[in-house]
């Protein structure tokens, strides 16, 4: 459903949508529309009408003639007058007027005298958002999401002489750098990284898995502390875990309110979405 060029045949076409949604649940059907639908009249008159539907209680059958006006202007009485006339014509039970811009008050007093529902059917305001809602709720969708890695997880840092590198988090072993004999430097992250790689390949999983490093004569320097050691290699000792990050996940999808529709005598307001969702606004 489209929000862009809306014109009279849309707007006759978006009409018996809504009337065909809205009576699915109670029988109401669709049974002419548009250009190719003809009533004879008992005068010998034919009728043109926008929408006709037709409604059964068990024993009769019920029709309503819908008439949409598209127009700039307020709706007068000449237009009840004529659907009236129309109705009485061809024995149709019930009419209803469909209209962009609303009515004139002589004819909504006429309409009620005539038994005719009137409708206002127009795009959305600013002003229709104190009373309605700018989006429609469409669904509430829950997804559950199964899913498990296998992750090296370092368990120890040995560094000699009952010494350790106390792990805290990830982004600590940032802080390190690891200074060789010939003054060379090289970030703990890569011995961390290279270990890693070690324990993803032998794939042992829960297992623990130990590698020495030899570093003749280095200093491992905390670049946070500015703290140095001597050190003579790093033991690393790890383990391929199983972590489960299964998780549930929640949304709503939401549709933009399009137009609005008023029914004038049942009191009874509906937003209509622009992919064709209609919901009434209740209070």
């Amino acid at each position: 459903m489209t929000t862009n060029n809306l014109d009279w045949k849309a707007y006759e076409s978006i009409t018996k949508y809504i009337y065909e949604t809205l009576g699915k649940h109670s029988g109401v059907k669709i049974i002419g529309y548009g250009n190719s639908c003809i009533v004879n009249g008992k005068s010998g008159v034919s009728h043109q009408i926008d929408v006709l539907t037709s409604h059964t209680d068990g024993i009769q059958s019920y029709d309503t003639a819908i008439e949409c006006k598209y127009w700039k202007d307020k709706v007068n009485k000449d237009i009840v007058m004529k659907l009236s006339e129309t109705i009485e014509d061809t024995g149709i039970t019930k009419g209803i007027i469909v209209s962009k811009n609303g009515f004139t008050q002589d004819r909504v007093e006429y309409a009620k005298y005539r038994n005719i529902g009137l409708v206002e059917l127009r795009e959305i305001e600013e002003k229709d958002f104190e009373e309605n809602p700018k989006k429609i709720e469409i669904a509430d969708l829950e997804i559950q999401i199964k899913a498990q890695i296998k992750r090296p997880e370092i368990l120890l840092i040995d560094i000699g002489d009952e010494r350790n590198v106390e792990i805290k988090d990830e982004f600590y072993y940032y802080n390190f750098m690891v200074i060789h004999e010939d003054k060379s430097h090289l970030p703990l992250i890569n011995y961390i990284n290279d270990f890693r790689k070690e324990v993803n390949i032998q794939n042992k999983m829960s297992e623990k898995i130990t590698r020495h490093y030899k570093i003749s004569n280095g200093v491992l320097l905390n670049n946070l502390t500015k703290e140095s050691l001597e050190i003579h290699g790093i033991t690393f000792t790890g383990q391929l875990s199983k972590i489960d990050t299964s998780r549930n996940v929640k949304f709503t999808l939401i549709d933009q309110v399009w137009l609005i529709m008023k029914s004038i005598f049942d009191n009874r307001t509906f937003s209509f979405s622009g992919n064709g969702i209609l919901k009434e606004n209740r209070k």
